[in-house]
């Protein structure tokens, strides 16, 4: 049985592939816009002290991303 992990879940310091933006319509854009589409190499760069935002680097630009919007994000790696 394969476990779906999310960019929640991602330790500081960890590089990891995206698999799949889940989620639909505006905020799926969003997400997709901001360069995080399949197959892209994201590192996790900090997490802020209550967990909430991820400061992330995604190609090549830094980024910060909701925990919300992190667990829409499946992930390998």
């Amino acid at each position: 049985m394969v476990v779906m992990r999310t960019l929640a879940e991602a330790s500081v310091g960890e590089k990891v592939k995206v698999i799949k933006v889940h989620g639909e319509g505006a905020v799926r854009r969003r997400i997709m816009d901001m360069g995080i589409t399949k197959g892209v190499e994201i590192s996790i760069r900090r997490v802020a002290p209550l967990g909430d935002p991820f400061e992330l680097t995604v190609r090549g630009y830094e980024l910060s991303l909701r925990k919300a919007d992190s667990e829409m994000i499946e992930i390998e790696g």
